[in-house]
C-alpha cells in the first residue's frame, strides 16, 4: 500500500497547473488557477443526437428511470447507482437471447464472487454470429482480413457462421465438451476467430498466444490450463520475412499431454505434419451451427497477465460477462454498428484481439491485420485504415508518437474519410499525440474524435475512455465508462478528485474474473486486487478524477517513483522526454539505496543519428525542469540499445529495478515474457558495476 499523501503532495480540486503534465504530478509546485480550458474536440449537436448511447438514455430514461436530462454525467451517476437497473436495461437494449430467463441481474454483488444474471442460460458465439441471420446481411462482410501485401480476403456472414458451424461438429465429434479448454497458437488471421467462436459454441473454453511467442512462452501459459485441441500454424510473415514455425509447433505437441488433437493451420502453405488434422477438411460444407447454452457465468477465454516476474496469471472471464461488458463498451461507448468497419492492430496474445473480436456482437465488420505495425513504411496501418475503409482505428499511443516524429501526414496522404474515430491504449496518450491527431485530421468535417481508452487485460475492457457525446481535453480520457464506478483513492480508502489516487472499482463489472485457472482457494485472484481495499478492486494505476468527470492515467503504482516523499508518475516523465526528436523511447525507474539515498536514472534509446552528449544531456534535463518540476530531473542520463518490454508491448521498470537492486536474471523476471532478454543483460552488468 502507498503512503498516505500530504497536503503539500495534492492538487486542490478546480485548478489547473502551467502545463497539463505538471498538473498530473502529485508533489510541491506552483498551482495556477486557471479556467477550464476549451476542449480540443466536441461533438455536434447532429453527432450527440444520432449516438446510441443517446437514443439508450432516452429509451431508459421511458423504461426504466433513467435520468432523461443531463446528458452523460446524469447517465453514468445513475448506472453506478442503480447497477442492477442498468444491467437488465442494457441486455434489454441490445437484445441478449437468455435460453433460459434471469432470477436476478445481480446476485451477491461481493467481490470477489459477485453473481450475475443468477439462474440464466446463453451463448456467446450465437450472438457474434446473428447478425448473419438478418435479412440482406448473409452475403455482407463480417471479417475483412489484410496481410502485409495489402491483399484483402472478405468472409461474409454466412460464410463465417458455415466455417464455425462446421469446425463446432468436429469438436464435438473428437470429444471436446463444454468446459475443456481449446487453445490456438495463431496470428491474427479469420481461423483464429473462426477457432474461438466454434470453442465458445461448444462451451469449450478458448485461449490463444500469438505465434511469436517462442516455446517457453507458450508452455508457461497453455500447461498451466491443460488444453485438449491446439490449433498452429506452420509459420507467419512479418516484418518482409517468413517465419517457420513448426519446430515451436512440435515442442508444443510433445510438452502437452492433455492434447487429443491438433489442428494444422497452413498460412505458409505446408502440409500437415503426421497425426495433425487439416484446417480445411474441418471447416468445409454449409453447417449450420449448434450452440451450446450455458450458464451466465460460465468460462469463455483464458487470458493471461503479462508474467514479468512468474508465472502469467490465467485469467478466467464468462460467456455472460463479456457479452454484456462488450455489447456496452463496443455499442454505447465506441458507438459502432452494422455500418462500422472496426480496426484495432493487435496480435491474439493480447486482450485486444479479444474485444476487436467482440465487433461481430454489434454487427460491425471486423477488420484483421496480419503484420508488422510500421511495414513497409511508418504509415502502415493508416494504409490497412485507408483501405478498408475502416470507422474506428485503434492503435498504440506509441505507434501515434513514432508517426509524429517520422513526419507522417495521415490526414493528407490517405483517404481516411471514413474514419471517424481514432481510439488509442497500451499507455497513456501524450499532450502531444492529442494535439498531433487533431492537426493531421483539423479539415476532416466535424473533426476527429480521438479517444484515449484505459482498462486491462484483468476485465478484457476499459475502465475509462471513449463517449461519443462529450468533448476531448487534451491529455484527457473523456469519462468512466457506463456502469463502472471508477474512484481514485489515497493510501486511507478516502475518494479524491483533482488529486492523485489510486485507480479503483468499488462494484463489480460483468466481466471481472470469475476465476484464475488453478486457484483453487481463490487466494491468487484475491490477492491481486483485494489486497489493498477489501471487497475493492484495486487495478495498480495512478489516476487523477477531474472535477468535470474525466479521468488522466499516470502510469502503473507498482513503479511509482517516489522522491523525497513526493510520488511521480513514469507517464508523465516518458511525456516530456520523448517529445525530443533524439528520444526514440525511454525507461526510468527509482531505486531506495541501502544509506536511505534515492538513485533516478533515466535510460534513453536514441534516435538514429543521435549523440547523448552534453548539449542533449541538457535538453533532457530541462524539458524534464520545465514541463514537471526541479525533483523530476534524473540522476544519472543513461544511453541503451533499446528499452524492454513485454510480449504485448509494455515496458517494462519493475523488472529492471530489481536488476538494478542486485536481484539475479533469473529471479528479476520471467525469460519467456520479454520481447528481448538479452536487452535485461544491459542493466544487469549495470548493476555489478556499480556495486
Amino acid at each position: 500500500m502507498a503512503s498516505s499523501l500530504s497536503a503539500v503532495d495534492r492538487v486542490r480540486p478546480g485548478t489547473r497547473t502551467r502545463t497539463h503534465s505538471a498538473s498530473s504530478q502529485v508533489g510541491s509546485r506552483t498551482v495556477i488557477s486557471e479556467p477550464t480550458p476549451a476542449p480540443l474536440w466536441q461533438p455536434s449537436a447532429e453527432r450527440v443526437a444520432a449516438a446510441q448511447v443517446t437514443r439508450f438514455q432516452e429509451w431508459a430514461a421511458e423504461h426504466h428511470g433513467a435520468p432523461a436530462d443531463g446528458g452523460y454525467p446524469a447517465l453514468h451517476r445513475w448506472s453506478v447507482d442503480a447497477l442492477d437497473t442498468f444491467w437488465g436495461a442494457v441486455a434489454e437494449w441490445f437484445g441478449i437471447r437468455f435460453t433460459t430467463p434471469y432470477e436476478r441481474v445481480l446476485g451477491d454483488r461481493t467481490m470477489p464472487g459477485a453473481q450475475w444474471f443468477t439462474g440464466s442460460t446463453l451463448n456467446y458465439a450465437a450472438h457474434a454470429l446473428r447478425t448473419g441471420e438478418e435479412p440482406g446481411r448473409a452475403g455482407l462482410p463480417a471479417l475483412l482480413h489484410v496481410d502485409e501485401t495489402q491483399e484483402q480476403t472478405l468472409t461474409s456472414w454466412q460464410e463465417l457462421r458455415h466455417q464455425v458451424g462446421g469446425l463446432a461438429a468436429h469438436l464435438r465429434e473428437i470429444g471436446v465438451r463444454p468446459g475443456d479448454l481449446v487453445s490456438g497458437y495463431l496470428p491474427n488471421v479469420p481461423q483464429a476467430v473462426v477457432a474461438l467462436l466454434a470453442s465458445a459454441a461448444v462451451g469449450a473454453v478458448w485461449t490463444s498466444c500469438a505465434p511469436d511467442f517462442g516455446a517457453r512462452s507458450v508452455l508457461d501459459r497453455f500447461q498451466q490450463v491443460e488444453p485438449v485441441v491446439l490449433f498452429a500454424v506452420d509459420g507467419y510473415r512479418y516484418g518482409g520475412r517468413t517465419h517457420d514455425r513448426r519446430d515451436v509447433v512440435a515442442q508444443l505437441r510433445e510438452e502437452l499431454p492433455t492434447l487429443r488433437a491438433v489442428v494444422h493451420v497452413p498460412l505458409l502453405g505446408t502440409p500437415a505434419p503426421d497425426g495433425a488434422l487439416d484446417w480445411a477438411d474441418l471447416v468445409a460444407g454449409e453447417t449450420e451451427p449448434v450452440f451450446e447454452e450455458v450458464p451466465f457465468d460460465h468460462p469463455l477465454w483464458v487470458l493471461y497477465s503479462s508474467g514479468t516476474t512468474g508465472l502469467p496469471k490465467a485469467i478466467v472471464q464468462s460467456q455472460g460477462g463479456i457479452l454484456l461488458e462488450h455489447v456496452k463498451q463496443l455499442g454505447l461507448h465506441c458507438d459502432l454498428g452494422p455500418d462500422d468497419r472496426f480496426f484495432w492492430y493487435t496480435s491474439t496474445g493480447w486482450m485486444m484481439w479479444n474485444f476487436l473480436v467482440s465487433g461481430l456482437l454489434v454487427g460491425a465488420t471486423v477488420v484483421l491485420y496480419d503484420g508488422s505495425p510500421a511495414h513497409p513504411g511508418t504509415d502502415a496501418q493508416w494504409d490497412v485504415a485507408e483501405r478498408t475503409g475502416t470507422t474506428l482505428f485503434g492503435t498504440s499511443a506509441a505507434y501515434v508518437m513514432a508517426c509524429r516524429k517520422a513526419g507522417v501526414h495521415p490526414g493528407r496522404d490517405h483517404d481516411l474519410s471514413r474514419l471517424a474515430c481514432v481510439a488509442t491504449t497500451g499507455s497513456p496518450l501524450p499532450p502531444d499525440g492529442f494535439r498531433w491527431l487533431h492537426d493531421e485530421f483539423a479539415d476532416a468535417g466535424g473533426g476527429l474524435w480521438i479517444a484515449s481508452v484505459s482498462g486491462g487485460t484483468d476485465v478484457c475492457s476499459c475502465f475509462a475512455g471513449a463517449v461519443p457525446t462529450l468533448p476531448v481535453h487534451i491529455g484527457e480520457l473523456q469519462a468512466a465508462g457506463l456502469g463502472t464506478d471508477l474512484q481514485a483513492w489515497d493510501a486511507e480508502g478516502r475518494p479524491v478528485v483533482g488529486e492523485v489516487g489510486e485507480l479503483v472499482v468499488t462494484n463489480p463489472m460483468p466481466s471481472m474474473p470469475v476465476r484464475f485457472w488453478n486457484d483453487p482457494d481463490g487466494s491468487r485472484y484475491h490477492d491481486s486486487y483485494f489486497d489493498t481495499y477489501p471487497g475493492v478492486w484495486r487495478h495498480g494505476d495512478w489516476i487523477t478524477l477531474t472535477d468535470r468527470g474525466s479521468v488522466v492515467i499516470h502510469g502503473r503504482s507498482d513503479s511509482t517513483l517516489n522522491r523525497q516523499g513526493v510520488r511521480m508518475g513514469s507517464a508523465d516523465i516518458y511525456e516530456a522526454v520523448e517529445r525530443l526528436p533524439e528520444i526514440r523511447e525511454a525507461l526510468v525507474v527509482g531505486l531506495e539505496q541501502p544509506d536511505g539515498g534515492y538513485w533516478m536514472p533515466l535510460f534513453v534509446h536514441l534516435a538514429q543519428g543521435a549523440v547523448l552528449d552534453d548539449a542533449l544531456t541538457g535538453r533532457i534535463k530541462q524539458a524534464i525542469r520545465t514541463d514537471l518540476s526541479p525533483r523530476h530531473v534524473p540522476d544519472d542520463i543513461i544511453e541503451v540499445p533499446a528499452v524492454p518490454h513485454t510480449l504485448t508491448g509494455k515496458r517494462i521498470e519493475v523488472p529492471v529495478k530489481r536488476l538494478l537492486q542486485g536481484t539475479p536474471l533469473e529471479r528479476a523476471v520471467n525469460p519467456g515474457s520479454v520481447d528481448d532478454l538479452e536487452l535485461l543483460r544491459f542493466y544487469e552488468r549495470l548493476a555489478r558495476d556499480r556495486g
